[in-house]
């Protein structure tokens, strides 16, 4: 457990540049920054939206965060233990159990050869969760509001909106600490999208669970997180109480992005110049 004084997730000098291609042998080695010198603090119990435009380094971010890729400069610490991505998957399997992930293709996540009982079951088994499994599969399938009886069947025979809803099921199934979604709901239709922001919400209630999420849509930032950073060119150039930031933006490019975004409300209709 981390101290109360701590963030749950802290990163600071957050960078991560990638070597770019070289398109002659005698030419330098060049590099492209993804990320560039980020700090973050994600305190236990909130809801953080990350927002900004395709290539600000949103996705680079989460990524070092969860230990999935390694900052070429730059701390990550979760639950005030370092992340080390380089140190082996044996090494970070505290940190598989603290945190849950949603991505954005909710059919490319999941094993076609699976039954959706053995995918949301995966992650008790690989972090030797002991007690009634097949009792928290259909728990869970409930909580995500489908039927325990579809444990059996398999990825294909369900809708989109009903595969991303067994994407989070399997995220929350060993009871993480942290969710984090990359635009988990940017491949759904509009009525889908508004009935998982609902069952989103509906979760961190009941499992008291802290969000970092991912989106392009401000409407689902704003009706689902406390808090807000706005990303640009791999920096982060504006943060702060999401209410705050959307409706007195400080920075230029911020207002520049609020006018762009078509914005969805919560039931699920386009609002077009929101903002």
């Amino acid at each position: 457990m981390s101290d109360p004084g701590t963030p749950l997730i802290r990163g600071r000098g957050l960078t991560r540049r990638f070597r770019a291609p070289s398109t002659r042998l005698a030419e330098p080695r060049r590099h492209t920054v993804a990320l560039d010198d980020a700090d973050i603090d994600v305190r236990e119990g909130s809801s953080v939206g990350i927002i900004g435009e395709s290539g600000s380094g949103k996705s680079t971010l989460i990524r070092l965060l969860l230990g999935l890729d390694t900052p070429s400069a730059g701390t990550v610490e979760v639950e005030g233990r370092p992340v080390d991505a380089t140190a082996g998957a044996r090494s970070l399997h505290w940190l598989r159990g603290a945190t849950g992930i949603v991505f954005q293709d909710p059919y490319a996540s999941l094993d076609p050869r699976m039954s959706i009982g053995r995918i949301i079951a995966e992650p008790l088994w690989a972090l030797g969760i002991e007690g009634d499994r097949r009792a928290r599969v259909r728990e869970v399938l409930t909580s995500v509001g489908l039927e325990p009886e579809m444990a059996g069947r398999f990825p294909h025979e369900f809708s989109g909106g009903q595969r991303q809803r067994i994407a989070l099921a399997r995220a929350i199934v060993h009871r993480p600490r942290v969710l984090v979604g990359d635009e988990p709901l940017s491949a759904l239709d509009v009525t889908v999208r508004a009935q998982i922001l609902q069952l989103l919400r509906e979760l961190r209630e009941t499992e008291r669970m802290t969000l970092v999420l991912v989106s392009h849509d401000i409407g689902i930032v704003q009706n689902l997180c406390d808090e807000v950073i706005v990303m640009k060119d791999g920096r982060i150039v504006e943060e702060g109480p999401t209410e705050k930031v959307l409706l007195e933006p400080q920075v230029a490019y911020t207002r520049r992005l609020l006018a762009s975004i078509p914005v969805i409300d919560p039931r699920g209709h386009d609002v077009t110049g929101g903002h």
